[in-house]
């Protein structure tokens, strides 16, 4: 009597291998983890980048307020032409100095901060510094510019 003894081999082929059914049951949860995870990556992004320029913003006003320090209290009058005077490497008379900043800061989404001073946005004696925010459109400060004052 011949007894049919089963091959260890096809056994454990069969065993070492994923079904179809289970391999898409791991693609469904891990679309449905993507689909929850995805939209709030993008929304802490955007809150990021505006964070990212507040603070290029308050550097560009920390800058402006040393400026002032050494001439008179006189922040650098105009628009966005005024802040070359922050990377100068001369100063007024021609003698060389420190420059207040390498180069002119920029917002999170890579467009130069924008300046104006006098300015009648800011309602005091204070100088305009905005960005024209994430559609990178300069709104005056107005849509989703990000400023240095507050609407009120």
């Amino acid at each position: 009597m011949t007894r049919s003894i089963p091959s260890r081999h096809s056994a454990r082929n069969r065993r070492e291998a994923f079904t179809l059914l289970e391999l898409l049951i791991v693609l469904a949860i891990l679309g449905v983890i993507a689909a929850m995870v995805v939209p709030n990556l993008l929304g802490t992004q955007k809150k990021a980048n505006i964070q990212v320029t507040e603070s290029s913003i308050h550097g560009l006003e920390q800058a402006l307020k040393l400026y002032a320090v050494g001439n008179g209290g006189e922040y650098p009058n105009g628009g966005q032409e005024a802040l070359e005077v922050l990377t100068s490497t001369t100063d007024a008379e021609g003698n060389q100095v420190e420059p207040q900043l390498p180069e002119i800061p920029k917002d999170a989404w890579g467009q130069p901060l924008l300046y104006e001073y006098p300015s009648s946005k800011t309602g005091n004696n204070q100088p305009a510094i905005w960005s024209s925010g994430p559609n990178r459109s300069d709104e005056q400060g107005g849509g989703d510019d990000v400023t240095n004052w507050s609407e009120a």
